[in-house]
C-alpha cells in the first residue's frame, strides 16, 4: 500500500495538478531540458542605472536593448491591456511586462486559449519561467522587461509562503531552507556572502604558501579534540569507524611527511549538544605551518580577520546587534588584538589570583558559582583555573582577545612552555580567541615530543577506559609518525561557521547552515 504525502491533500496541490495536465495536452512541455538566460536582474539594474532606454512604444517596436532572463514569477497583477509581475533569480528581483498583443507563449497552439490568458489562467505564483525581449523604462522610472516570448520551464505544484506574513517560523526555514531562500532575500545573500568568505580565506592561505588538502572523514581512531564521536560500521572489514571529530591528527601526519604548510576547511562532526553556537555537524579550518609559533599563528589570524572585514565591508568595525535587547556592539577586528594569559584574564575581570588559591579554595568558588560536584570532583588543578575562566571572564571578551598560556591538562596535544617557570607549573604554549564572548580560534605550538606526547595520550586512554566520553583513544599510528620526526610547528583551528556569524550578524549557528540538524517534523 502507498502512503500519499500531505500535501497531496492540499487544495493547491490539486488546483496545479490540473492545470498541468491542461498545459500538457496543450502540446506544452512543462519541464523542458534547457534555458540559456542572457542575463541577472542585479547585473541588468547595474549596468542600466541612469541610463536612457525609452518607454514601453519604443521596447515594443524592438528599439530598445533586449536581453533574456529567468527566474520564478513572484508578483503578477493585470491592468487592462498590460499585464505586470516580478520575476526573482539568484540575483533579485526584474519587473516584467506582459502585453495582450504582442506578448506570446512558446509552444501554444492557435485556438481559443489566447496568449495571455494562458499566462494568467496556466501559469501561478512560483512558476518558473523564461523571458525574451526588450527593457524600458516606466513612467515611475522602474527598469522594466518588455516580454516578446515566454517559455514556461517549470509548473510548480505547491505554493509559495503566503507573500504577506511570510516565512516567519524558524523551524521551519531551518527544515526547509528552499523556502527560506526564495522568501527572504537576505538569506540568499547571507549565504551568498558565506561562499565569498570561504573564497577569501583560501585566497588568504595561498598567498602565504599554504597548500590545501584533504584528509578521511572517516578514521579508524579518532582524535585531536575533547568531543563524543559519532560511530557507524565499515560491512566490507567488518569494523566499526568514527567520523572525525578533528582534523589535527592527519595534518600533522603530513607535516611530518614533508609538506611545509598544509590546510584544510571540512565537516567534522561531535555527538554533543545543540544551541546557538553549536551544531553536531559544522565546518572546521586546520592549518598548520612547520617552523612557526603559536606567536605566528595569533599574527596569521589577526590578518585574517582583518582582511576579511576590508573586503567585505571597507572597514574593521564590525556593528553586532544583541539578539534579547537590539543593543548595537561595535567590535574592531583591527590588529593586532589584545593578548592576556588565562591566569591575568581572571585576575583582571574576576579580581582572582589563581597562584594565591588552593585547589580546595577554587572548588569552592566555583561551586558557589553552580559548577556541579561531579564536574568538580578529583579534578585538577589545570582544569579548576579553566573552569574559573569560562566562569568569570569569557563573557566579558567582547573585543577580540587572545587568551594564551593555557594549564597543560586542557590538551594532550601541545608543547610546553618555553618560560622556565611556566613550564614548571605545566602551562603550555597554547592560546583561543574570544569575540562577543564566544571562542573563534584555537591554537597551539605543537607538541612534537614523542615521549611526553606517549605519556599525554595514554593519560587521555586512561580517562576513556574510567568513563570520560570525550576523552581520546590512544592512536598508536599518529604516535609513530611522531617519532619519526615532526618539525617545530604552529597549528591554528577556526570554527568557519562561528567565523561567518561574526561578519554577516547572524545570532545562532543554524542561520549561517544551509540544513542545520533538526528533529525530524511530525505529520
Amino acid at each position: 500500500m502507498t502512503i500519499q504525502p500531505d500535501y497531496h491533500s492540499h487544495e493547491e496541490f490539486r488546483n496545479r495538478s490540473q492545470k498541468l495536465q491542461e498545459i500538457e495536452a496543450l502540446g506544452i512541455n512543462p519541464y523542458p531540458p534547457k534555458f540559456t538566460p542572457e542575463s541577472e536582474s542585479a547585473e541588468l539594474l547595474k549596468q542600466y542605472e541612469g541610463k536612457e532606454l525609452g518607454h514601453s512604444e519604443e521596447a515594443a517596436e524592438g528599439k530598445t536593448p533586449s536581453t533574456t532572463v529567468a527566474g520564478r514569477l513572484v508578483l503578477f497583477r493585470a491592468m487592462g491591456k498590460n499585464a505586470f509581475g516580478h520575476i526573482q533569480d539568484e540575483s533579485g528581483r526584474l519587473q516584467i511586462m506582459f502585453n495582450r498583443d504582442i506578448t506570446k507563449v512558446d509552444g501554444l497552439p492557435e485556438g481559443e486559449l489566447t496568449h495571455i490568458k494562458f499566462i494568467e489562467k496556466k501559469i501561478d505564483l512560483g512558476d518558473i519561467i523564461g523571458i525574451e525581449g526588450n527593457l524600458f523604462y516606466t513612467q515611475k522610472g522602474e527598469l522594466t522587461l518588455f516580454a516578446k516570448k515566454v517559455t514556461l520551464l517549470c509548473k510548480t505544484l505547491l505554493p509559495l509562503p503566503d507573500k504577506h506574513s511570510g516565512l516567519t517560523d524558524k523551524g521551519v526555514r531551518y527544515r526547509k531552507r528552499w523556502l527560506d531562500l526564495i522568501s527572504n532575500q537576505d538569506v540568499m545573500g547571507l549565504f551568498q556572502k558565506r561562499s565569498s568568505i570561504y573564497r577569501m580565506i583560501r585566497q588568504y592561505f595561498e598567498k602565504v604558501g599554504f597548500m590545501e588538502v584533504e584528509t578521511p572523514v572517516l578514521q579508524n581512531v579518532y582524535g585531536g579534540a575533547q568531543a563524543r564521536p559519532f560511530t557507524t560500521h565499515l560491512n566490507s572489514l567488518e569494523q566499526d569507524m568514527f567520523l572525525r571529530i578533528s582534523l589535527e591528527l592527519p595534518l600533522k601526519k603530513l607535516i611530518v611527511g614533508g609538506f611545509n604548510k598544509v590546510y584544510e576547511m571540512g565537516k567534522v562532526f561531535r555527538n554533543e549538544g545543540i544551541d546557538k553556537t553549536h551544531n553536531p555537524e559544522f565546518t572546521m579550518l586546520e592549518a598548520y605551518a612547520a617552523y612557526w609559533d603559536y606567536n605566528d599563528m595569533m599574527v596569521f589570524t589577526e590578518n585574517l580577520f582583518e582582511q576579511i572585514a576590508m573586503k567585505l565591508y571597507g572597514t574593521t568595525l564590525l556593528t553586532y546587534k544583541k539578539e534579547d535587547t537590539l543593543e548595537e556592539v561595535v567590535v574592531d577586528v583591527k590588529a593586532p588584538w589584545k593578548r592576556l594569559s588565562m591566569k591575568d584574564s581572571i585576575k583582571q575581570y574576576a579580581n582572582i589570583d589563581v597562584n594565591l588559591l588552593s585547589n580546595g579554595e577554587m572548588h569552592t568558588i566555583l561551586k558557589k558559582q553552580g559548577v556541579e560536584d561531579k564536574k568538580l570532583k578529583d579534578t585538577p588543578r589545570g582544569i579548576l583555573i579553566s573552569l574559573l575562566f569560562e566562569e568569570f571572564v569569557e563573557q566579558h571578551l567582547i573585543q577580540p582577545h587572545h587568551i594564551i598560556d593555557h594549564p597543560i591538562e586542557t590538551t594532550p596535544l601541545c608543547k610546553l612552555h618555553r618560560d622556565p617557570t611556566l613550564r614548571q607549573e605545566n602551562f603550555v604554549e597554547r592560546f583561543e580567541t574570544f569575540i562577543l564572548g564566544t571562542e573563534f580560534c584555537n591554537s597551539y605550538t605543537e607538541l612534537n615530543d614523542p615521549v611526553l606526547q606517549r605519556t599525554l595520550l595514554e593519560d587521555q586512554a586512561k580517562k576513556k577506559e574510567a568513563g570520560d566520553d570525550e576523552a581520546n583513544p590512544l592512536d598508536e599510528e599518529f604516535l609513530e609518525a611522531i617519532c619519526q620526526g615532526m618539525p617545530p610547528t604552529g597549528g591554528l583551528g577556526i570554527g568557519l561557521d562561528r567565523l561567518v556569524m561574526l561578519f554577516t550578524s547572524a545570532h545562532s549557528i543554524r542561520d549561517v547552515l544551509f540544513f542545520p540538524i533538526m528533529k525530524p517534523e511530525e505529520n
